[in-house]
Order: C-alpha cells, then structure tokens, then sequence
C-alpha cells in the first residue's frame, strides 16, 4: 500500500555569505569588512504528516512558503536535516521534467534514460516506447539530438516520456506547459488518466482553483511551518482569510 509519513522532518540550507559574488560585488568588498557568517534557511520546521492510498492532497502558500521543498522531501531528492521520511511506493515526480537528459544523445535515447530514471523496467520501455514516440508529435527530430531541439520541443519529449509511468504515488508541481493549443488539450487528458491510475497525488499549485477541483485534503505551509492541514472545503477559505489580512 502507498503511503507517505513525515515525523518532524525539518530541511535547512547553508548559503554561504562568499557565494554567488559578481565582479562588482568583489571590488565593493576591498573597501567593505568581509561578511563570512553564513545564513540558515530553515524551509521546513518540524513538518509531520501521513498522506494514505487514494488521496488527493494539495499543497498551497506564498512564494517561499516551503512547497516545493515539501514535494522533494516525498521524491527522495533532499533527506531531512531532522525527523523521518518514509515513503513506501513508486514514486513518480513530474517536476524537473529535463533531469538527466543528455543534450548530445537523440530522443530516442532519452525516452530510455528517461523512463530508467522514474523506475521502468527495459521491458516496459520497449513496449512502451512508440506510444512515447508519437504522443511528441516529434516524427524524425527524435533521430536528431536534443540539443538541437527548441524549449517546447524539449519539454514535449520529457512530458511524453514522464507521463507514460503507472505511478503509485503521483507528485506533481504547477501545470505543464508543453507547447501549442492542441497539444495541451492532448496534454491535459493525459494528466487525467495519470491522475486516475495513481493510488497517491500531491500536487503544488499557486491555482486554489484547480486544488479545489483536483484534491479533497489541502496543506498550507507558511515559512516551512504547516499551518493548516484539512478538507479543501475548509483550508482555502483559511488560506484566502490570511492572504487577505482578514
């Protein structure tokens, strides 16, 4: 059974105050006492939560608020810095759609890295692998490499393949864009099949509409604190209150 269960987790980051310097920035620091004590971004604080088979759960709150942190914590992409993950169940996140693209490698070779990466068999590619193809609508570019290929070209070919798992546990950050009107249309259905054949869907939307019209549960982050965590019905109301300052 899918299941994801965070106890106290907390995520920090460590920017260091020497990073990111620009020439300009360089020259004002010989006239300037150096700052070297790094900053501490807590992203999440003490974050405890279960989310079961067959819930649609969003997430919502301001730029900042820890959403996306939130999301790579349930992807096994960042560990806590304390309390526990545990994740039981495929897990397919559709953000960072390019991660582990080769730019010099056609698209052909890039569906099978693609599709290795959200835990398909070789098996599974093979027999899936012409659908992928055609849903791109890419034809002979998938002969040629990626690199080669315009923005929308890209993202249509990591969508196709992306969206072409059976995932136990669906994470989902914002609406894809990928690419003309027909093919958002094409796009969008397959969003609706994926959402229906995952026993679990998170999904991060600064849409309260489309949340409201996908999930049954919300959870509002402020700062990396939960500040709410219930039916829909009842958290974007709360959430629309404070945004609003009421």
């Amino acid at each position: 059974m899918a299941l994801i269960s965070l106890k106290n987790v907390a995520v920090q980051f460590r920017v260091d105050a020497e990073n990111g310097k620009t020439l300009k920035s360089t020259a004002a620091q010989l006239f300037m006492r150096r700052r070297t004590t790094p900053r501490i971004i807590h992203a999440l604080r003490s974050v405890s939560l279960d989310i079961e088979s067959g819930e649609r759960v969003g997430i919502i709150g301001a730029n900042g608020a820890g959403k996306s942190t939130l999301l790579k914590v349930m992807a096994r992409i960042y560990r806590p810095h304390s309390g526990e993950a545990s994740i039981h169940g495929h897990v397919c996140p559709l953000f960072e759609f390019v991660t582990g693209f080769e730019m010099d490698a056609n698209g052909w070779d890039n569906i099978r890295t693609r599709a290795l990466l959200l835990g398909m068999s070789a098996a599974e590619i093979d027999q899936k692998i012409h659908e992928i193809a055609a849903f791109t609508h890419l034809d002979e570019f998938l002969d040629y490499p990626v690199r080669c290929y315009s923005s929308g070209m890209l993202l249509r070919l990591a969508f196709a393949a992306s969206t072409a798992v059976d995932p136990e546990i669906l994470l989902l950050d914002e609406v894809v864009a990928a690419g003309d009107a027909a093919f958002m249309e094409q796009a969008k259905r397959r969003m609706d099949e994926l959402l229906l054949r995952a026993n679990i869907v998170v999904f991060v939307s600064h849409s309260l509409s489309l949340v409201e019209s996908l999930c049954d549960r919300v959870i509002w982050l402020d700062r990396g604190t939960v500040m709410f965590d219930g039916p829909c019905r009842e958290a974007i109301p709360a959430y629309e209150r404070h945004a609003s300052g009421g």
